[in-house]
C-alpha cells in the first residue's frame, strides 16, 4: 500500500482498520458460503430477507441478485415492516449486533414452520437463539459505522449464488492501494453527492449515501439511476456531484455534466466501488475533525425500551 494511504487522523480509527480488511474478508467468505450452504436459500424457494439500516440495503442487493440469477422470488423488508399474509419458504435475517429490537420482534412473530437463518457477527446475542446462525465473528466491528460485516455478508451471499468474486476482490485491493488524491480528487470537498445505480447497485448506492451521512454528516442522497431524471436532477449544479455505481443509463452522464455538476464513475463492480466510498468517508471525516467510529446520535444497535 502506498506510504500515504490513510495518512490522516483517520489512520488511527477502528473504521480505517475495518475498511482495509475487506478484500481478505471477501475471499474467506467463499469458504463460509460452502460451509453454510444448507442454511442459505435454495433455488426455487420463496424467500424473505430482513434487516435494518445497512443490513436492509444488503438484503435488497441480495434480493435483486437472487431474482436476476433465476433462483426464485426474493423480497427484502425492513424488520420493522414485514407485511402480514405473505407466504415464504424461508426467512433470511442480516443483523450485525444481534440485539436490534425490530429484528428480534420480527423473528419472534414469524410462523413457527418457516425455516429461518440469521447472519450476524456478534457471539452470545439473542438473535442467534431465534434462527439457525451463521456467525461471522471474524468481521465484527468496533466502529458504529458498518463496513466489512455488511460487504462480507454480501460476498458470502453472492458466492452462494454462484458468482466468482476473484475480480471484485482484485478491484477492491487496487482501490485500497491508491493514493488519497486518486480516491477523492473530484468529490472530497463537494457540497453535495447523489449516488445512483441500477439493479443491485441501487441498494449499494443507498448504502454509500448512508456511509457518508453517518461518518462525516455529508449531504447525500441516492436514487435508482433511471429515476434521477424524474426530479432529483433539479439539485445538480456546480460544486455538487453525482456518483454512479455500476453502469449508468445511456445519456445520463452528459445530462449531469450539462448542469455543471461533476459526474463520478469508474467501471468497477459496485461492491469494490463501495470500498472507495469508505475511503472517502475516512478522508472527509478527518478533514472535519470528526470521529467516524462514533457518529452523533447513533449507537451500535437500536434497542427500544
Amino acid at each position: 500500500m502506498p506510504p500515504d494511504a490513510y495518512r490522516s487522523s483517520a489512520a488511527t480509527t477502528h473504521l480505517a482498520a475495518e475498511v482495509a480488511t475487506q478484500p481478505d474478508d471477501w475471499a474467506r467468505a467463499a469458504t463460509a458460503a460452502g460451509t453454510h450452504r444448507d442454511l442459505l436459500p435454495a433455488p426455487g424457494e420463496r424467500v424473505a430477507v430482513l434487516g435494518c439500516g445497512t443490513s436492509l440495503f444488503m438484503a435488497r442487493a441480495f434480493a435483486r441478485l437472487r431474482e436476476a440469477a433465476g433462483h426464485g422470488l426474493t423480497d427484502a423488508w425492513p424488520a420493522s415492516a414485514v407485511p402480514a399474509g405473505r407466504e415464504y419458504d424461508r426467512c433470511l435475517v442480516i443483523c450485525r449486533s444481534g440485539t436490534t429490537t425490530e429484528v428480534l420482534d420480527a423473528l419472534s412473530a414469524l410462523p413457527a414452520a418457516i425455516p429461518r437463518t440469521v447472519i450476524s457477527s456478534s457471539p452470545g446475542t439473542p438473535v442467534l437463539d431465534l434462527a439457525d446462525p451463521i456467525l461471522l465473528d471474524e468481521v465484527d466491528e468496533r466502529s458504529v459505522v458498518q463496513t466489512r460485516f455488511a460487504t462480507t455478508t454480501l460476498a458470502l451471499l453472492r458466492t452462494h449464488l454462484g458468482e466468482d468474486l476473484t475480480p471484485v476482490i482484485a478491484q477492491a485491493r487496487a482501490v485500497l492501494a491508491e493514493w488519497d488524491a486518486e480516491v477523492s480528487a473530484n468529490v472530497r470537498h463537494t457540497e453535495q453527492i447523489t449516488f445512483v445505480g441500477m439493479g443491485f447497485a441501487a441498494a449499494l448506492a443507498a448504502e454509500a449515501a448512508l456511509k457518508l451521512r453517518e461518518s462525516c454528516r455529508a449531504w447525500t442522497e441516492s436514487y435508482l439511476a433511471t429515476e434521477y431524471r424524474h426530479g432529483p436532477i433539479s439539485i445538480a449544479g456546480p460544486g455538487r456531484a453525482v456518483w454512479a455505481l455500476g453502469d449508468p443509463p445511456p445519456g445520463l452522464a452528459d445530462e449531469i455534466r450539462a448542469t455543471g455538476a461533476h459526474f463520478e464513475h469508474r467501471p468497477l463492480d459496485p461492491m469494490a466501488e463501495l470500498v472507495r466510498v469508505h475511503r472517502l468517508c475516512l478522508l472527509r471525516a478527518a478533514d472535519q475533525g470528526l470521529d467516524p467510529d462514533r457518529p452523533r446520535n447513533l449507537s451500535r444497535s437500536v434497542i427500544l425500551g
